[in-house]
């Protein structure tokens, strides 16, 4: 079965590099919080435009820990899109705060700011838009009724590290940015990592202080905080792979405008707007046949996955806020819908075509 991500290829074309840096970390024995952890938090930093940036264990604890230090918890909402990987509402009710789900934009499955508008109360205290599959969502519009309202904005741009709307990366419009580096990420270490990002110093130090038991150091500890530190072995690896970002992104858009080219005459393909810089993380479709077309693929040898099958707002988890089926249609309608093909910057050409002509006779055979 052709694979949906080939971490292997990657690894063997920095593998000397790799272990370099790794060895390194060990030779050092300095295994947390360290240098390598500290030159990663500086380039990420650099990268994103931003005057913080803090090294976590994951993206959901990236979310996390930007909600508590931001000060949303207990009798608060929080504003998020149900089309979604389930730690974006996770992390909202980790601090004791209820998510507020509102529906997507059909075409991009980015949250919609007009839904947004409509979900806001006195209890309302922050949004959490979403860049879905490393598309970014519309932050102009979100920025202005956040501050038309006094709310905060943390952006979950577990899929989005590379991408920007009109100059500007995701992660650095609101007031915290948290990625992801699970493997499998456009940025991705070899084991769980995260990250916030933050222009306010002051917030920032918040965050610190609560990755790393509440302390500030020296065995003083001024509340109870978390164990989340990003260790020194993953910020070594992201280093490595730092350096090739903007080079892994644009072979993703690359392979993607290939999928695009072939398939956008027979089914519904990503769009990009004006403005607008897509990494890629996942390459969508969306199509009644959905079931269909992923049984043929599966019969071609071919991986596809859907991103996501059940939207939060109707996730078992989440029966206790009183959603039911039919009350946000569009994100139900795309998880009906859409299915992700094989996408990574290695991806061979003709790999793509193959997926494509696979999905083209089946839609030209009307079966």
């Amino acid at each position: 079965m052709k694979p949906m991500i080939d971490l292997k290829t990657q690894y063997l074309e920095m593998k000397d590099e790799m272990l370099g840096m790794l060895n390194e970390v060990l030779d050092s024995a300095h295994y947390i919080l360290g240098a390598k952890g500290a030159e990663l938090e500086k380039q990420v930093r650099q990268y994103n435009a931003v005057n913080e940036a803090i090294g976590v264990a994951s993206g959901t604890d990236a979310l996390h820990l930007a909600l508590a230090a931001l000060g949303i918890g207990p009798g608060d909402e929080v504003i998020t899109t149900p089309f979604t990987f389930f730690a974006t509402a996770e992390a909202i009710m980790y601090v004791g705060a209820k998510p507020v789900f509102v529906d997507i934009q059909p075409d991009t499955y980015n949250i919609d700011p007009q839904e947004i508008k409509k979900k806001i109360t006195p209890k309302t205290k922050a949004i959490i838009p979403v860049h879905i599959f490393g598309y970014p969502a519309d932050m102009d519009s979100i920025m202005k009724i956040a501050a038309d309202h006094n709310l905060k904005v943390v952006e979950d741009c577990a899929q989005s590290f590379g991408a920007s709307l009109n100059g500007i990366k995701t992660g650095s419009f609101g007031d915290a940015g948290c990625f992801s580096f699970y493997p499998s990420k456009n940025l991705g270490a070899y084991g769980d990592g995260g990250m916030v990002i933050l222009r306010d110093h002051e917030t920032a130090e918040t965050v610190r202080m609560l990755r790393n038991h509440g302390s500030k150091g020296a065995y003083k500890h001024e509340c109870v905080g978390y164990n989340s530190r990003l260790d020194e072995l993953q910020a070594a690896i992201l280093l490595v792979k730092m350096k090739r970002i903007d080079s892994y992104n644009a072979k993703r858009k690359q392979n993607a405008a290939l999928y695009t080219s072939l398939l956008k005459d027979v089914i519904k393909c990503p769009v990009e707007k004006s403005g607008a810089v897509h990494v890629y993380h996942q390459y969508t479709l969306q199509s009644s046949s959905r079931d269909l077309i992923q049984q043929r693929l599966k019969d071609a040898g071919i991986s596809s996955v859907v991103y996501y099958p059940i939207p939060l707002h109707i996730q078992k988890a989440m029966e206790p806020l009183g959603y039911k089926e039919g009350d946000l249609p569009i994100a139900e309608k795309a998880a009906k819908e859409v299915l992700s093909l094989p996408i990574y910057p290695e991806l061979p050409e003709d790999d793509i075509r193959q997926t494509c002509a696979v999905i083209i006779d089946f839609l030209k055979a009307g079966r």
